[in-house]
């Protein structure tokens, strides 16, 4: 499986698709985090810190790992090199995992230099260094859960479609109900935005990991990397 990891991150990294979900994700994030006027711009905010960050990013993702992942198995299928694949000596969910984890990875590095938010949002504040620690690592952590679970949707979607735009349009619109779409059903009565992912991440993004949190993006990745292993089961 560590081969075929390796094998997805040298594809990424050998066209320009590694360094352009990079490019795209920094960029964004640094435009609307301290170029342009608005929420999201720390240095209108007066406070120092990178919760304008950790609004924005989850929605930045939700486009671009679909992106990412749209290709996985969609072109496989195109090419015919999926029946290739399967014949070497590697399971079926071993081949899912090898792209699901590259993809992930891949995400992590664009995350990476982010860190540098950090240290500049902390290095403003007043005095300097005045950063709610505990929170940052809760919204990183929130952030790497979100990627874990918006991947095992991307590749799920790549499944079910061999062009690659209506596998990218499944994903995005499934990572979008299942991040906020919840959200519109909450009135005093009748609340089921704890079903959504937005609930949880602002959750764990305070700092404080609840085991409820922790089960309910575990339970999405391993249900939608079930359903992809399912998935292509039933079209061998």
């Amino acid at each position: 499986m560590l081969t075929l990891i390796k094998r997805e991150i040298n594809t990424f990294f050998s066209s320009t698709i590694g360094y352009l979900v990079i490019a795209v994700f920094l960029l964004l994030n640094g435009l609307f985090l301290w170029v342009f006027d608005g929420d999201y711009n720390i240095l209108n905010s007066g406070f120092a810190d990178l919760s304008p960050f950790f609004e924005f990013a989850p929605w930045i993702l939700l486009f671009l790992i679909p992106a990412v992942c749209m290709r996985a198995f969609s072109d496989e299928m195109k090419m015919g090199t999926l029946e290739l694949l399967l014949t070497k000596p590697i399971t079926l969910p071993q081949i899912v995992l090898g792209k699901y984890f590259g993809a992930v990875l891949l995400i992590i590095i664009a995350l990476i230099p982010t860190l540098l938010y950090v240290y500049t949002v902390s290095s403003l504040g007043n005095p300097p260094g005045n950063l709610d620690v505990g929170s940052t690592v809760g919204s990183y952590l929130g952030l790497l859960f979100l990627v874990c679970a918006y991947t095992s949707i991307g590749i799920f979607s790549s499944t079910l479609s061999q062009n690659q735009i209506v596998a990218f349009i499944i994903a995005v619109f499934l990572c979008f109900v299942l991040y906020y779409g919840f959200q519109g059903f909450t009135s005093s009565s009748f609340n089921i935005s704890g079903l959504g992912m937005k609930a949880h991440f602002d959750s764990v993004a305070r700092g404080v990991l609840d085991t409820r949190d922790l089960i309910y993006f575990i339970s999405v990745t391993t249900f939608f990397i079930a359903l992809t292993i399912f998935k292509l089961k039933k079209n061998k």
